[in-house]
């Protein structure tokens, strides 16, 4: 049985770390404390991972691809992830009942089961009998927003690819750490009231505190539904929502988006006659849930635009590119990235800013008033990535390179420790030249 106490509970609280090395003759092993303070007994080497449900197999599609031995579902995603449509798709449904995990574990023959998501004495217990049933260990993982960079970590390292995560978990900490330093200097009272429907007809919503609520809770809206309660999902009337008035809807589906925009019924909106009704990407995954695991990184970036656009400086196409080729090592075409980031409230192309122009607002100088080759007026930047490439929908999305264009020079993530290698005089929190956030490296 798990081993359980205060101490333990509390380290897995502050880090999910490998804490223990023992030796059994010429093999070794490893105990890993889990996010509900289980001391898990790991294998001398993963090669086979069996994910427990979808937010634990985003997270091993993004760290380690060629572990992974299935996926529950896969619809309308093959042409994005060929790889992931070579996998066997899992039958059961994801914690229904340990002996059908167990059954199908026993069938895949993985060295290790992740489950990812928020922890409960009932999961822990679930893992614990899948564990006693299968004999392969089962670890939890806490994949909220707050503890997002050190999953990624903490995961990566123990799956053997420490580069990687330490990459990706610095993407982490600048779209979480950048978004809630804008939110400490706006009051309360200026956040956007929004709604998020879901489902067809949209009038399914999710309530804050909720997996899928977390994300409109951490980008620092307010969801017209919180009076309803909170954790869950909720069905509304559409008096309701007329009665709400939200300034701003995101749509789950394009038959909600659809219909808010063309149906006389929804034309007393404010958000319908404002043009402020949005459609969530989804592709490979959802952006806001879909599930609801490191997936909703990029949905950060993408809210904060929506919410609030007069302080936010991110191009969300070169972010999206960026995103799309650190975590799922995709090279998204100009007609796919369009097709998510239209619908979702991307501004124009020829709007958009060069990556490497001067930043308006938090932080950053405001652009120069002298004329084009007057003595220190800056050089004038090519045009944007997206304006660019618009007319050429086959050729791949730009990602920046040079310094980030997400964080302006006096901007530090809180608590980040610089890479190794970043000379003493560059900014704790700012990464060197190159890739974002890829310590020791120079340009690609």
């Amino acid at each position: 049985m798990p081993l359980r106490s205060p101490v333990a509970v509390l380290a897995a609280a502050l880090l999910p770390a490998l804490v223990m090395c023992i030796s059994t003759g010429s093999a070794r092993s490893a105990d890993f404390t889990d996010a509900a303070g289980r001391r898990v007994v790991l294998p001398v080497e993963i090669r086979r991972i069996l994910p427990a449900e979808p937010n634990a197999e985003v997270l091993v599609f993004v760290l380690a691809p060629d572990k992974l031995v299935g996926l529950s579902r896969l619809p309308g995603r093959s042409a994005l992830l060929p790889r992931a449509a070579r996998l066997p798709v899992l039958g059961w449904r994801p914690r229904s009942l340990p002996a059908s995990m167990a059954e199908t574990a026993r069938q895949l023959h993985p060295d290790l089961i992740i489950d990812a998501g928020p922890v409960t004495p009932d999961r822990a217990a679930f893992a614990d009998q899948v564990t006693q049933l299968s004999g392969i260990p089962y670890i939890l993982v806490d994949d909220s927003f707050a503890r997002m960079p050190t999953v990624l970590r903490s995961t990566g390292a123990m799956l053997g690819d420490n580069d990687r995560a330490i990459d990706l978990a610095l993407f982490a900490e600048h779209a979480i750490a950048g978004l809630r330093g804008r939110l400490l200097i706006r009051p309360a009272n200026a956040r956007p009231h929004i709604y998020y429907g879901r489902g067809p007809d949209g009038l399914t919503t999710v309530l804050p505190g909720s997996p899928a609520g977390e994300a409109i809770d951490e980008a620092g809206a307010i969801n017209v539904v919180s009076a309803l309660g909170r954790g869950a999902e909720m069905a509304i009337s559409r008096d309701q929502l007329l009665g709400w008035d939200p300034e701003i809807i995101i749509a789950e589906e394009r038959s909600f988006y659809n219909a808010l925009q063309r149906s006389p019924a929804w034309r007393r909106l404010s958000a319908v006659r404002n043009k402020r009704v949005y459609l969530e990407p989804n592709n490979p995954f959802g952006w806001i849930e879909g599930p609801s695991g490191v997936n909703r990184l990029i949905g950060l970036y993408w809210l904060s635009m929506l919410f609030y656009p007069d302080a936010t400086q991110e191009d969300l196409r070169a972010t999206t590119c960026e995103f799309y080729d650190k975590f799922y090592e995709l090279k998204l075409t100009n007609e796919q990235l369009e097709a998510m980031v239209r619908p979702a409230g991307a501004r124009p192309p020829q709007a958009q800013r060069p990556v490497d122009a001067p930043l308006v607002g938090l932080g950053a100088a405001p652009p120069s008033t002298l004329p084009s080759g007057t003595p220190g007026a800056p050089k004038v930047d090519p045009p944007a990535p997206g304006a660019a490439q618009a007319n050429n929908a086959t050729a791949t999305c730009a990602i920046p390179s040079g310094p980030s264009p997400y964080l302006s020079p006096t901007e530090t993530i809180p608590g980040a420790a610089p890479p190794d290698g970043l000379p003493p005089t560059t900014a704790p929190g700012v990464p060197p030249a190159g890739r974002r956030g890829r310590p020791g490296l120079g340009p690609q």
